[in-house]
C-alpha cells in the first residue's frame, strides 16, 4: 500500500510557474514509477509526466519543454515543476504511484488531487 499526498496547487497567471509536490508513504518509494496526471471536469484523466525507478522520464507533448518531473527518494517525494503555464493547463493534478510485479500484475495508487488554475 502507498499513500500519496499532493500539495502546491493554486491560482497563477499565464506565464507563471508552480511546483507540485507529492509525498509518499507506506511502501518502498524507490521501487515505484511515479507520475502526474491531470483531469478537467468532463474529460478523461491524462498522463502529464512520469519518472521510473531508474529516473527515465516521459512527458505529454503538450507540456514538453515547460514541465519537469523529478524525484527525491530520500524524501519519498516526487515533484512537478511547471513553467510558462497556460490556461489550458488548468486541471486537477493527481499523483500516481505504480509498479508492475513479476506476475504481471500492476498496482496503482492515487492521491486525492490538487487544483491548478491558470487565469488572468
Amino acid at each position: 500500500q502507498v499513500q500519496l499526498v499532493e500539495s502546491g496547487g493554486g491560482l497563477v497567471q499565464p506565464g507563471e510557474s508552480l511546483r507540485l509536490s507529492c509525498a509518499a508513504s507506506g511502501s518502498i518509494f524507490s521501487l515505484y514509477t511515479m507520475a502526474w496526471y491531470r483531469q478537467v471536469s468532463g474529460k478523461q484523466r491524462e498522463l502529464v509526466a512520469a519518472i521510473t525507478s531508474g529516473r527515465s522520464t516521459n512527458y505529454a507533448d503538450s507540456v514538453k519543454g515547460r514541465f519537469t518531473i523529478s524525484r527525491d527518494n530520500a524524501k519519498n517525494t516526487v515533484y512537478l515543476q511547471m513553467s510558462s503555464l497556460k490556461p489550458e493547463d488548468t486541471a486537477v493534478y493527481y499523483c500516481n504511484a505504480n509498479r508492475v510485479y513479476e506476475s504481471g500484475t500492476r498496482a496503482d495508487y492515487w492521491g486525492e488531487g490538487t487544483q491548478v488554475t491558470v487565469s488572468s
